[in-house]
């Protein structure tokens, strides 16, 4: 049964995409209530980075509703973006999808720091070049996520002078500057060292327990167990079994997630 809510900060309604003749995704349903965290797991290929990424306008679902809830109900409405609406004009599209963007931070697999840009440079990009904040303002609260990450040190440094670990850190402290309503995580430990793992891993659990909303593809089993309030099992683009992280991770009802499971572990 899907879960609803309605102070959800996401709603996912019959998402598709397709690329050629590979369908990816078929008709996906999700929900995320404001202060939960949801783990998508899955084989590779099921479709659950091609779902963070249409939540983040960096894919665009063939058809399917994503509706980000508003920050404040008494300012602001929900915004809800219909991919399959045709008549809808490429401008307007933009605008939504720059919406969409604004309401939601990514942190990617590979970190996807700018090179040629210090720490401090890469974490204010956002916040000064696209929201239009006071530079000051965003420095000033920049250095301050920087320190509770344990990387105040490392604000000059340019990414090649940082480890994995520090650079996935820089990478969450980037995505927090900018103050969303919903965090994308995509795989953030899969690209780490195993010592380094750690280290970031307990930053997101930190924001588990402040109450930050987030979405997380991950192959952390034991993570996800920790941190997910639900957990979603993807197989073949579909969703196959979904409900507490304790039930799914430690008692799956399907032999599909139960599969998937047990090998998992294994391999761990």
């Amino acid at each position: 049964m899907l879960p609803t809510d309605t102070e959800a900060v996401l709603q996912v309604r019959g998402l598709t995409k397709a690329f050629g003749s590979n369908t990816v995704l078929r008709g996906i349903d999700l929900v995320v209530p404001r202060g939960k965290v949801v783990a998508l797991i899955g084989p590779s290929g099921s479709g659950k980075t091609t779902i963070l990424r249409s939540l983040n306008g960096l894919e665009m679902p063939d058809a399917g509703k994503v509706t980000v809830g508003a920050r404040d109900a008494s300012t602001e409405q929900a915004l809800t973006v219909d991919f399959g609406d045709a008549a809808a004009s490429k401008k307007a599209r933009a605008a939504e999808v720059a919406a969409l963007r604004d309401r939601s931070a990514m942190v990617f697999q590979h970190y996807n720091l700018f090179p040629h840009k210090t720490v401090l440079q890469n974490v204010i990009e956002g916040p000064v070049q696209v929201q239009k904040r006071p530079r000051s303002e965003v420095v000033a609260e920049a250095e301050k996520l920087l320190a509770r990450v344990g990387l105040a040190d490392k604000r000059d440094a340019y990414p090649f002078e940082l480890s994995g670990g520090q650079q996935q850190r820089v990478g969450i402290v980037r995505a927090l500057a900018l103050k969303p309503q919903l965090l994308l995580f995509d795989e953030p430990t899969s690209a780490l060292d195993p010592e380094l793992v750690d280290d970031v891993l307990a930053v997101i659990k930190e924001l588990a327990d402040e109450g930050w909303t987030m979405v997380i593809v991950t192959h952390e089993l034991a993570f996800a167990r920790q941190t997910a309030d639900e957990v979603v099992f993807m197989d073949g683009g579909v969703v196959v079994e979904r409900g507490p992280a304790s039930q799914v991770l430690r008692n799956p009802k399907e032999e599909r997630t139960q599969a998937f499971v047990r090998r998992l572990l294994h391999e761990i």
